[in-house]
């Protein structure tokens, strides 16, 4: 009982990980984008960074409870049947 939920636990971290760091690139990748279009180079400032790290904590809190209850409700409906 404790092993599934453990792994469902696991599952869940994974693909919130997994989420909050695609969607952190892609945030980095547009502030870049705009960067370039505005200034015509590319230069990494050091508030891009913090923002991507926010953008991936936000996000990656939001997923890991959203794929949490996701796997309780799995767990539950494998048990019932």
């Amino acid at each position: 009982m404790q092993t599934l939920t453990l792994k469902l636990t696991l599952k869940a971290c994974g693909r919130a990980m997994m989420a909050a760091t695609i969607n952190a690139g892609l945030a980095l990748v547009l502030m870049l984008l705009v960067e370039f279009a505005i200034s015509g180079g590319l230069h990494l400032a050091e508030a891009y960074l913090y923002a991507g790290l926010l953008i991936w904590i936000v996000v990656f809190s939001g997923q890991m409870f959203r794929q949490y209850r996701l796997c309780q409700c799995q767990r539950h409906g494998h048990h019932q049947s």
